[in-house]
């Protein structure tokens, strides 16, 4: 089954999400009505599609999530909050799910005009839509709800005993194959939406096409205009259930491709923009500083992960400065190697990286040191990053005193990397590799951002390393060849580089197996970036010792029942991705600079889905005064306090929803 990335950053041009600062109450919008309900800024990539129930690629979630609502949606504190379900419950046993649907619950068309009730019916029709298709979802609930890998592997043709029915034409259940205390954080992803059977016999193959027409609307906005690689415009959906909490009535985003990040401050600036990123390295960035000195403000980081991927097993060479097929092959065992991979690791300057982007003054704000994000979950009274980073000392003494918290480098290390690498030359040596080893990195060349955050990566591990043992070679290309080798190719051997940093994963639901089974070797999601053929590629997987992390994500994902033992099972398996060093960890999205006049924490927030703060606007609250950082931390402060009574108070209320 082919799994795909749900969130990429667009390769340097990290902007951040529509809703960075959105979570909860702060000022509040005043001024004149189309200064608060219009929000404008831009967008870095088109959708393929509109396709909510087969794509999860963000460019497609990101806008269908604002057209289309799912049973449950994340409130401003990242709890779980009815939405086309008016009330839930769950079995005793963990594995059936009954929802109920609200009496308002509607479709309609793309000019507006009512074409049905949602029934659940509806939600039948979605999931078996998307098993008909091979949702690049399903890999979300495929082993999940009762019956369905048998439809979808053919072992039966008979939906009907696949885990979903309508009792009744308010009423949708999911039936389980095991418990999973996370269900409801999946409510808010497109392949459990509701998709009305008539419309979608009408379309045949065409629905879900780039175009307003496609589908039907049950969300907050409707599409209004979508021109590619120009604009996407959207407008309130008057007649929405819950039309009342939707302030901003209009959104006009511009298509940008990072190739001027000064126009964003000075459209800001012009007020054509209400929101905007600012580049420190940018010339005009003194004087915006200190126009703008008290608005500067840094959003939290959220759940999007972004990092390097070595290729452990590249084929293609048609962007490469290799010139001998020795080169190739000792760049090939080196990667292998991994003493090698550590030294690269502990080689690259994070801050140095960041800095690029976000400035030497909040160069380490959107550092990520591993892939699940250390405050994701809890482990009884310790975050998941402590409890990853105390497995994480038990594979090697090079390891210590190396921290996983986000929001600073802990990996960079010159001593470190140097050790490591005067360890795999000795071996690499022995085998006949020839030296230096040259990694091919491609590079996005029309963002500017991007061009000066590969010629960091290559100066920090060449300084540290050594050219005459280490050389990046950096390869810039047009938008459509970068992709087509990195983030868009199709199998392992489209993959044409050693290094790569087009790769990005946000989480799909609340548990950390979302993060860490996309580099399983046998179904994995992204795992053909690391040149891996999902399920093959024995060789390298045994050599990399992939099958034994293998290993580690069965052994946690059996544990259903005892969830702190499931956390501190799927940390091992993050401290040994950490220590195999077969990826590279950057960033995050947010805690980068930003100018803005969105409410602070007027949005919804959560860690994954389609309803989170990466993409919904439905919350979200302007106000005609620039948002200033005292306010903002204020708010947060605010905010922070209140979130934890909240979610301490949904735990508690969860119980009421047991039978």
């Amino acid at each position: 089954m082919d799994k795909k990335t749900r969130l990429l950053a667009l390769a340097g041009v990290t902007l951040f999400s529509a809703a960075t600062l959105a979570a909860c109450g702060g000022s509040k919008s005043t001024g004149d009505k189309a200064e608060t309900s219009t929000y404008t800024y831009v967008y870095t990539s088109d959708p393929s599609d509109l396709n909510y129930i087969v794509t999860n690629k963000d460019t497609t979630t990101n806008v269908t999530g604002n057209l289309v609502d799912g049973l449950l949606e994340n409130d401003e504190f990242g709890n779980m909050v009815p939405s086309l379900a008016e009330e839930w419950k769950v079995s005793e046993d963990g594995t059936v799910y009954t929802y109920t649907l609200r009496d308002d619950a509607k479709w309609f068309t793309s000019d507006g005009e009512e074409y049905a009730k949602i029934t659940a019916e509806d939600f039948v029709t979605g999931l078996k839509y998307a098993a008909d298709k091979k949702s690049e979802a399903l890999y979300l609930v495929q082993d999940s709800i009762k019956g369905l890998a048998d439809y979808v592997n053919g072992t039966t043709d008979d939906f009907s005993t696949v885990g979903v029915k309508a009792l009744d034409e308010k009423t949708v259940q999911y039936t389980l194959a095991r418990p999973e205390t996370y269900w409801n954080s999946k409510m808010t992803m497109g392949i459990l939406f509701p998709v009305n059977a008539e419309f979608l016999k009408s379309k045949g193959d065409k629905f879900g096409a780039p175009n307003a027409e496609s589908i039907l609307y049950s969300g907050p906005y409707l599409l209004s205009s979508l021109t590619t690689k120009s604009s996407i415009e959207y407008t309130k959906n008057p007649n929405y259930w819950d039309a009342d909490n939707v302030s901003i009535e209009n959104i006009k985003l511009t298509y940008y491709d990072g190739s001027d990040p000064e126009s964003l401050v000075n459209n800001f600036s012009d007020g054509v923009y209400n929101i905007a990123r600012v580049y420190p390295n940018t010339p005009s960035y003194a004087s915006v500083k200190e126009k703008y000195n008290d608005n500067i403000i840094y959003g939290p980081q959220d759940g999007t992960s972004y990092y390097g991927v070595f290729n452990l097993n590249r084929s293609a060479y048609e962007h490469s400065a290799k010139t001998t097929d020795s080169q190739k092959e000792s760049t090939k065992k080196a990667i292998l190697n991994k003493d090698f991979r550590q030294a690269v690791n502990f080689a690259f300057n994070r801050t140095s990286y960041a800095a690029q982007d976000a400035g030497e003054d909040a160069a380490t704000k959107q550092l990520r040191n591993a892939v699940v994000p250390e405050n994701f979950v809890t482990i009884g009274e310790e975050s998941f990053g402590q409890v990853s980073q105390r497995e994480l000392v038990e594979y090697g003494d090079e390891w210590k005193d190396v921290d996983l918290s986000d929001g600073q480098d802990g990996l960079f290390n010159p001593e470190k990397a140097k050790a490591e690498f005067a360890k795999a030359k000795a071996a690499l040596e022995a085998e006949g590799v020839e030296f230096p080893i040259h990694l091919d990195l491609p590079v996005y060349q029309s963002s500017e951002v991007q061009v000066q955050k590969t010629a960091s990566i290559k100066q920090s591990i060449e300084d540290t390393l050594g050219s005459d043992n280490v050389v990046i070679d950096l390869h810039p290309l047009d938008e459509d060849s970068y992709y087509a080798i990195t983030f868009y190719a199709e199998t392992p051997e489209q993959m044409d580089y050693d290094l790569s940093t087009a790769a990005g994963w946000g989480p799909d639901y609340q548990d950390p197996s979302t993060y860490l089974d996309i580099f399983n070797p046998t179904d994995g999601a992204i795992v053909r970036q690391l040149g891996i053929e999902a399920g093959g590629s024995k060789d390298v997987v045994s050599t990399v010792g992939l099958d034994k992390y293998e290993e580690l994500l069965r052994e946690a994902g059996a544990e259903t029942h005892d969830v702190k033992k499931r956390y501190e099972l799927y940390a091992k398996a993050n401290a040994w991705l950490t220590d195999s060093s077969v990826i590279l960890m950057t960033t995050s999205k947010g805690g980068v600079p930003v100018l803005s006049k969105q409410v602070p924490f007027s949005g919804s927030y959560s860690w994954s889905g389609m309803k989170s703060s990466v993409s919904s606007y439905k919350y979200i609250k302007l106000q005609s005064d620039i948002v200033t950082a005292k306010d903002y931390e204020k708010a947060f402060k605010k905010w922070k306090e209140e979130k934890a009574k909240s979610n301490a108070k949904e735990q508690e209320d969860f119980e009421n929803h047991v039978e």
